[in-house]
Order: C-alpha cells, then structure tokens, then sequence
C-alpha cells in the first residue's frame, strides 16, 4: 500500500482561499514526495476549524479536533507547515502541539503513543529569521509526544529581515529549497516505509 502524507497549514489565516505562503512551501514538498510514491491527500488550514483550547483528545462541544486528530493519525507522515511569527512558531502551531500532549496517556500495552511509528517534516516559512528556532521548537515537542523526525526534516526559507517579499511572490522555487525538499521527501519516505513494516517495540 501506498505511503500517505497529511498536510497542516498552520498560517493564522482561517479564510481557505487566503493566499499563503505555507501552502507554498507544501506545495513544494508535495512535489518531491510524488518523486517517491507518497500523496499528500490534502492540505488542512488549522486556523479555519475550531480547535478548542486544552490538552485532551476530546474538549467537548464543537471541538473540531477529534476529526482532525483522527485524519492526522490515519496517515503514514505529517507535513507540518505554518510561517514564523515574532520570530517563533505561530500560535495555531501552538495549538495544535498543545493537543496532542494527550497523546501521553493515550498509549497501548507497550508503552507506544498513537503517533508511534508515523513521520513528521517541517514546511516553514518567513520574512525573518527564526526558521531553526522555529524548526527546534516543533520537533522536540513533537518527539516528546512520540513522532519520529528524520535527517534533514525542515524545509525553509525565510526573506530579507524586515521585508515585503513573501515565499509565494518569487517567480520561482529557490534550487536549494527544491533540492531540500526532496532531501526531506525521500527520507521521510524511507524511515516511513521501515516503520511500517517494522513498528517500534516499544
């Protein structure tokens, strides 16, 4: 069976047709993911669901989390993406992360998390820096709630400090940002397949 990826925007723009340039980013990433037989099913926009506030699985009355919750860990690898914001990941980023902290007490007779075996890569994006700053902020939380990040696991790029020129206005891709995404792709794609043919035992 194909390997799936799952894409999260976490732009703070909740409109879906708002241009973003995290959607930008994924866009590149899902090209070189095609490269190894991976199909991102869809690009999600956090900020266009109600993600309540809290650390369970579940917070009660419309709380859109559980279904994307459910969609996130249906897939093999998961493209977080979202832009840098005072230097740091965006607040919707935050959020999410905050959710899956549920993840803790959510495990099976071996001690493995829902995420166990699933492979996570960063899609990040700025006018400033704070692109590793914000890549080290994702994946240690990520690790501590049971995701697995590869070798070369963030694909970035940040424009001229304190300037106009987003991701999405260049005429075209960066050739080391396309030359990182397909580092990120394959060996996502890679660790991804040996997972799931040997899960960790926890």
């Amino acid at each position: 069976m194909p390997l799936k990826a799952l894409a999260l925007n976490c732009t703070l723009k909740p409109g879906r047709g708002a241009q973003s340039s995290t959607d930008a980013m994924i866009a590149v990433l899902a090209e070189a993911f095609s490269q190894y037989d991976v199909t991102v099913s869809e690009t999600v926009r956090v900020a266009a669901l109600d993600i309540k506030p809290g650390v369970t699985s579940n917070e009660g009355d419309g709380d859109a989390w559980p279904g994307l919750r459910e969609k996130i860990l249906a897939h093999d690898i998961l493209i977080f993406g979202g832009p840098i914001w005072m230097g740091q990941i965006s607040s919707v980023a935050k959020r999410v992360l905050e959710r899956m902290d549920a993840f803790l007490s959510e495990t099976d007779d071996e001690g493995r998390m829902p995420s166990y075996g699933k492979v996570v890569v960063a899609a990040i994006v700025g006018n400033e820096d704070g692109a590793h700053f914000s890549s080290a902020q994702l994946f240690q939380a990520l690790n501590d709630v049971g995701w697995t990040i590869t070798a070369v696991a963030a694909c970035y790029w940040v424009g001229e400090a304190m300037g106009s020129v987003d991701f999405r206005d260049l005429d075209e891709t960066p050739e080391m940002v396309t030359k990182t995404a397909k580092m990120v792709a394959g060996n996502a794609a890679h660790l991804a397949g040996l997972l799931r043919s040997s899960p960790y035992p926890g």
